[in-house]
């Protein structure tokens, strides 16, 4: 079973608490980390986890009156690079669960990263969103109020361990609660905790961590992506063939040929030739556990002696998810793989379980990420095409794989600004001269992008509309972001709908004037930008600013009856490219689905979502509102959900076929290429999409638009 299905009651977790030098997460450093493990509902007196860290900088004496903490405790104790290993063995692959535990997890994330570690959790719980799902008339939900409604005894607030085990000791508490809410699994109570969106803001603009997982479907493929193991085989993972040592090897040596070899193990054996089954595995982790105890004396010790077994195995032939159930079971990092005669032919560790997926979507984050140079970060994005055809061979919608390109299009957007900034003080332009936020608009923003993209994006700043000096610096500082873009394989718009244009780049203030012309406009030139800039979505820089100007701008947007009006207008010539007798009306054999059958779904949704004080971006997510909010008839809306999900499969269906044929993508599908179904299918999509317009006039109409 998943861990994402495992009942709350039955789950295995780390509580954890950190004390700090403040409370801003963008700042502070850790003084003290404090865990403890639930498992199977029951709180563990050991193994617990208590470390003071000296932080490396002073402590402030108002913080210290808190916690108790001062620097002459702290002069022999540790940095946090120093215990972060052990901090990340003790919580293994546990879930996560503190109260406020987004502050904890953005402090954490800063040392990590100041530390050159990787952060070490996956599924997370917060008691304060649990506490707030299970009693909404609280009137707050601290951890004392918590604790004192639940009736669980209070000892030594803000030592960090102490706080960690009274937060245990609430959630096991809050299980009956959330139970009668329906609340049962970890999945079911991390859904809940997303709809507290509210919250959620809060923690973003505190500049704290959201401590939710991305829900699977359009912005996530962490649901999807799970076919990989029912598809592949351990055969297509393995190493082989194995490495054998012979029972008297000395460790050292064991160790030389693990490094030489570039592997996590070798298996010891009777012959070191591998004639005969092995009798046991000496794994990387096992090295560092003996050489820890033992020092470099250990490195004369002989394998043999140190071998774990017995040796667990797995054929094959087996599909890769038995691989992953066995060592799940045994708490296990490493297989033997055998033939069908029971011959050891490789050897399988969890590593290999990702190898496969490294040249994908989480090899292609990583690469943005690690990226050093502009070069680096084009063959990183070179990679996007071949990433979309191996998701889609995965089972990945097309939906899915937009969400996917379009996330790592705002984070190559993110490093193009970052990259400018630094191309800005080399040039001796400064600083930013005010704080200020990057945004992506249109399909990117959305979450829709495919494979062919182009740059849409802008930027805001906090300052007054008539500092030219200060627009000068953003001007520019936008200019080498797109040519920064451009250079890596995002072209610039052809619109110009770019931060180095002056249209798309400016103060607060500024902006608001811009947003009321066009929500006050009769003008259909201006359709456009309402098209492009009401699907932002802030990527870098101050991310309060950024969603300042979003809030603003929906509340004017759903007052505008000019804006909605011609919003609406702009649907009603549009109908379906199906001409006499039911023929597709195509041209070369092709037909133009982006303006011949998406138009109108994401039109209408973004138009019926701005009317209505609808805050979502994307389409599928606007339309999936609508239908809960009963906003126009049902049967129009699920036509919509249905045509956009069917046509952006069928346009980067073709935008691989045509890359890989090295053709230039674009929206057009060969219809040659479809089936009978689809074409079927297509056409019937189409043809429902012709009321999608009356069905939008009509609403505004009744809301008096």
């Amino acid at each position: 079973m998943a861990v994402e299905h495992h009942p709350l009651s039955a789950l295995e977790a780390v509580f954890l608490d950190t004390e700090t030098t403040g409370l801003d997460p963008a700042k502070v450093r850790i003084l003290q980390i404090g865990a403890v493990i639930l498992k199977h509902g029951m709180l563990l007196d050991s193994p617990v986890f208590e470390r003071k860290i000296n932080p490396g900088v002073p402590i402030p004496p108002e913080t210290t009156r808190i916690h108790g903490i001062h620097a002459g405790m702290l002069k022999d104790a540790p940095s946090f690079q120093k215990i972060s290993r052990q901090l990340a063995d003790f919580c293994e692959d546990r879930v996560l669960i503190g109260h406020n535990i987004g502050f904890d997890l953005a402090v954490l994330q800063r040392e990590c990263a100041m530390a050159n570690v990787k952060p070490f959790w996956n599924h997370i719980l917060d008691t304060r969103l649990l506490g707030e799902i299970c009693y909404p008339r609280l009137s707050g939900f601290s951890l004392d109020k918590l604790a004192a409604y639940l009736n669980v005894s209070v000892d030594n607030r803000h030592d960090a361990l102490a706080d960690a085990t009274l937060t245990a000791r609430v959630f096991v508490a809050m299980i009956p609660a959330l139970k009668e809410h329906g609340i049962r699994t970890l999945v079911e109570a991390e859904t809940a905790c997303r709809r507290l969106t509210a919250v959620l803001e809060d923690y973003n603009r505190a500049g704290w961590t959201e401590p939710v997982r991305p829900k699977a479907g359009p912005d996530s493929i962490l649901g999807r992506i799970d076919a990989y193991p029912f598809r592949h085989r351990v055969s297509d993972v393995a190493a082989m063939p194995p490495i054998h040592v012979g029972p008297d090897t000395p460790f050292g040596e064991a160790v030389a040929l693990m490094a030489e070899k570039g592997i996590s193990s070798v298996f010891v054996s009777a012959s070191a030739g591998g004639l005969v089954p092995p009798v046991g595995i000496v794994t990387e982790r096992d090295v560092i556990r003996h050489v820890g105890r033992k020092g470099a004396a250990g490195l004369q010790d002989r394998v043999g002696e140190m071998a774990s077994r017995p040796l667990m195995t797995v054929p094959k032939d087996a599909f890769v998810y038995r691989a992953i159930g066995r060592m799940e079971q045994h708490h296990i990092r490493h297989l033997g793989v055998v033939d069908e005669d029971g011959n050891m032919v490789g050897a399988l560790s969890a590593r290999d379980l990702l190898r496969l997926r490294s040249s994908d979507a989480l090899a292609l984050g990583d690469a943005v990420d690690s990226a050093a140079s502009v070069p680096e970060l084009a063959t990183a994005w070179a990679r996007m095409p071949k990433v979309a055809q191996r998701l889609v061979e995965e089972g990945i919608t097309a939906r899915e794989v937009a969400a996917v390109i379009s996330r790592e299009i705002g984070a190559l957007t993110r490093r193009a600004a970052m990259d400018a900034e630094k191309q800005m003080l080399d040039a001796g332009r400064g600083a930013p001269p005010a704080p200020y936020a990057t945004l992506i608009l249109g399909s990117g923003g959305r979450g829709e992008s495919l494979l062919v993209p182009d740059q849409d994006n802008a930027t805001v700043f906090d300052g007054p509309a008539d500092d030219e000096a200060v627009l000068g610096w953003f001007i520019e500082h936008g200019q080498r972001m797109n040519r920064i873009l451009d250079d890596i394989g995002i072209p610039l718009c052809k619109g110009k709908v770019m931060a180095g244009n002056l249209s798309w780049n400016g103060s607060l203030p500024l902006w608001r004037e811009r947003v009321r012309s066009w929500t006050e406009t009769t003008s259909p030139e201006d359709l456009l930008s309402v098209d492009i800039f009401f699907d932002c979505r802030y990527v870098h820089g101050d991310a309060p600013l950024a969603q300042q100007l979003r809030q603003e701008a929906l509340g004017m947007a759903e007052q505008a009856r000019p804006m909605v009006k011609l919003l609406a207008d702009q649907m009603a010539n549009w109908s379906p490219p199906i001409g006499l007798f039911g023929r597709l009306q195509v041209e070369n054999n092709r037909l133009d689905l982006k303006k011949g059958g998406l138009f109108p779904i994401v039109a209408a949704s973004r138009c019926l979502a701005l009317s209505h004080g609808i805050a979502h971006r994307a389409t599928a997510d606007r339309i999936a509102a609508l239908r809960e909010q009963k906003i126009g008839a049902d049967q129009d809306l699920e036509s919509m959900e249905k045509g956009l999900g069917f046509l952006m499969d069928l346009i980067l269906d073709q935008q691989i076929h045509d890359i890989s044929g090295g053709m230039k993508p674009g929206t057009h599908v060969d219809v040659s290429r479809l089936s009978r179904h689809q074409i079927a299918e297509l056409k019937e999509v189409l043809a429902s999409l012709k009321n999608v317009s009356t069905m939008v006039h009509d609403l505004l109409f009744s809301r008096g638009h």
